[in-house]
């Protein structure tokens, strides 16, 4: 709200009814000069004649249009560099508005698992960390579908109705030492390789990390940027398996807090 405040306040012409219609009426004279019907403004943007004749009177004494006679009006620079200041002012809030919030509030995107059609009505579910769409109005959350999507492709949706009924994933994060400490050799590789059996996504955050994945033969999911990325996991429902070197061990757990993730902390020797 603050931003839009803030934005709103550099945007002139839109303050006042007043400086709109100015706007609105430089505009017509630029589009009609030399010759300029009042009439012909005053229908076009929907006020009186009389009410274009007194905005003209009060734009040619400050400087804004010149009047070279009944029915003869003609833009100045002065005039020319105000338009040109509003419309940058306006083009920069058009493009807040839809960026920022139609853009961003009113369509997500979903992963369509039927055929769907613009218009459609779509439930919601949670699946595998994806939010997916089906059509028809089952389940404890509806959306309608703002695009056309084969299953299998993503689809736009908008007018959400009810919640997405999910559990939040757990992670269990495997605490492994430094090479000075043993590093990587610290952990049974089949141990391992079982705990990972019953998880999602395997994590690896640092380099003893990745060799203890490696030497229990298990693809990572996650190498990089995994402070955001198992928390995010987390989030959207998978159980994650975390193989965290000490020192990168805090950086992950305080994250894991701050967004409320559950998770359990296991040394090397009960991996």
């Amino acid at each position: 709200m603050a931003k839009h405040a803030e934005t709103s306040e550099e945007f002139g012409v839109l303050q006042s009814k007043r400086n709109a219609t100015r706007y609105q009426i430089l505009v017509e004279i630029a589009e009609r000069q030399p010759a300029v019907n009042q009439q012909e403004i005053a229908d076009a943007i929907g006020i009186t004649a009389q009410a274009v004749s007194d905005y003209l009177q009060g734009l040619v004494e400050e400087g804004y249009v010149n009047k070279h006679g009944r029915g003869r009006y003609e833009i100045t620079k002065e005039g020319v560099d105000w338009l040109i200041s509003q419309t940058d002012g306006l083009r920069d809030y058009v493009q807040h508005v839809s960026e920022d919030v139609i853009g961003q509030v009113d369509i997500e995107t979903a992963m369509a698992t039927t055929k769907i059609a613009e218009g459609d009505t779509v439930s919601l579910a949670m699946d595998g960390g994806v939010l997916r769409a089906r059509v028809g109005d089952a389940g404890g959350a509806t959306a309608v579908a703002v695009t056309d999507a084969d299953a299998g492709r993503d689809v736009g949706i908008t007018n959400f109705e009810g919640v997405v009924d999910y559990e939040l994933g757990t992670v269990t994060v495997v605490s492994i030492p430094r090479v000075q400490q043993g590093g990587s050799a610290a952990l049974d590789p089949s141990r391992l390789s079982a705990r990972a059996e019953s998880h999602d996504l395997l994590a690896a955050a640092g380099t003893e990390a990745l060799a203890a994945a490696t030497a229990a033969g298990l693809d990572v999911d996650i190498r990089f940027g995994s402070v955001d990325a198992v928390s995010e996991a987390a989030a959207k429902g998978l159980d994650v398996l975390l193989l965290a070197s000490t020192d990168a061990l805090s950086a992950h757990t305080d994250r894991l807090r701050e967004q409320n993730v559950g998770y359990e902390v296991v040394d090397a020797d009960d991996a």
